[in-house]
């Protein structure tokens, strides 16, 4: 039975907003601040990236006919889209990618998840249409 891979890599903003986030709890640790959100938010997004290393598919996956309207398709050219919950109201949002067919490592089952955005539940309702109650 060949190995299954799972390729993880955070682009665009999902990238800019780890590392960003990353930058503050280092601060934060240096400064001695033993807990705050920050530091609980960056250890929910690894524990949610370590869960989809291992279960790509473990997030709620989105309704096409709404994945097509949103800003991911445009800058993306997504075909399907994932959320997965974070601590905070906050949402991971990825997409699945299946690899280049020159991959070299033909007996390997290589999926890639590109996380796309990391963002607080009030941008995802804008994003995605939802009404705030």
């Amino acid at each position: 039975m060949a190995e299954r891979r799972v390729a993880i890599k955070l682009v665009g903003e999902a990238k800019e907003a780890y590392l960003e986030l990353e930058k503050k709890v280092k601060e934060e640790k240096a400064n001695g601040t033993a807990s705050s959100f920050n530091q609980t938010l960056f250890r929910s997004i690894n524990d949610k990236i370590a869960i989809l290393k291992t279960k790509c598919d473990y997030g709620d996956q989105i309704p096409r006919k709404i994945v097509l309207r949103t800003k991911y398709m445009r800058d993306y050219s997504v075909t399907n889209l994932f959320r997965v919950d974070l601590s905070g109201y906050w949402r991971m949002i990825y997409t699945l990618r299946q690899p280049q067919r020159d991959n070299p490592e033909v007996d390997i089952l290589a999926i890639w998840l590109d996380v796309l955005d990391i963002i607080d539940h009030k941008k995802y309702n804008k994003i995605f249409g939802y009404k705030d109650r």
